[in-house]
């Protein structure tokens, strides 16, 4: 027989200082949760993850995009605005022995992102290319942007 002392309760919140604040999989994951979205980890759709490097004359930017055709992706440039977007479409069928089918699982849907840069881009002369599953955008700065300092009358 348990005694009424050595019970606890289970409190699925009091650890959370453990975790990353944006990695509500991980939250998930510790409460014992199924996955959030109900996909399996293949067919789950990721955020898209960037690295931006600058240098005097443009921004690199290098944006993660497994499994995305390049005919998918749209990229938007308005000033200093940066719209990534891309149509997600992932089929997964599993069969057994025989051939027939056992589970199908199909994930259609968009992933998107937008980031403002420090300085006008110059929309004309940027590059966009797609290799690997990674998108390279080379966005050269616009001349004239240049931060000037103001005299105050």
């Amino acid at each position: 027989m348990t005694d009424m002392a050595d019970i606890t309760r289970w409190n699925p919140f009091r650890d959370l200082s453990r975790f990353d604040p944006f990695d509500i999989e991980q939250m998930f994951r510790q409460m014992g949760m199924p996955r959030a979205l109900g996909l399996g980890e293949e067919m789950e759709p990721k955020l898209i993850r960037l690295d931006v490097s600058e240098d005097d004359k443009a921004y690199t930017v290098r944006a993660e995009l497994p499994g995305v055709k390049k005919e998918d992706i749209d990229v938007k440039i308005d000033g200093n605005q940066v719209s990534i977007s891309a149509e997600v479409k992932r089929d997964k069928e599993e069969k057994d022995q025989k051939g027939r089918v056992v589970r199908s699982e199909r994930y259609y849907g968009s992933v998107h992102r937008s980031f403002a840069l420090a300085s006008d881009i110059d929309s004309a002369a940027a590059e966009a290319s797609c290799e690997n599953g990674v998108l390279k955008l080379v966005l050269p700065k616009k001349s004239g942007s240049q931060a000037r300092k103001l005299s105050v009358a």
